[in-house]
């Protein structure tokens, strides 16, 4: 893991994460990714409760996901994320999911995010106070 990326999972794949093929399916991939974007936003203020509080959510508007190795039952995973772009309304954030035991990078998923108030159910200016995060998180990145 670099300097640029802190850890937002860490898991293990059961049985019933596999699929047809014999190792994990898009949808543990998905599952996990998702897990990991709470704990990325709750670094930056974004917590479930605050979003509650404001009436406020996230939209995923671009999502990428690539597939490097395969996953298998058994398998311990863990995930670091890093903050890529701060924008007025969104972020863009990258996932690497790594296999604990060999340290292989199995899958990355990049997301673009925005905040979204679901009332007007449009993309609004991120708060002032999860911004100042943000551009900490890229600042202490960056150094």
């Amino acid at each position: 893991m670099s300097a640029r990326q802190f850890e937002t999972y860490r898991g293990f794949v059961y049985p019933w994460c596999i699929d047809h093929v014999g190792h994990m399916n898009v949808q543990s991939y998905v599952a996990r990714f998702d897990e990991a974007s709470w704990h990325f936003l709750a670094r930056i203020g974004l917590t479930p409760s605050f979003l509650a509080a404001q009436n406020r959510g996230l939209v995923a508007l671009d999502q990428r996901i690539q597939y490097r190795r395969e996953v298998l039952p058994g398998s311990l995973l863990d995930v670091a994320t890093e903050l890529i772009e701060l924008g007025h309304k969104t972020l863009r954030y990258l996932h690497r999911m790594r296999n604990s035991e060999t340290a292989d990078e199995v899958a990355s998923m990049e997301l673009l995010v925005g905040y979204l108030d679901k009332t007007a159910r449009r993309t609004t200016p991120l708060p002032d106070v999860v911004a100042a995060r943000a551009r900490a998180v890229l600042a202490a990145e960056s150094s």
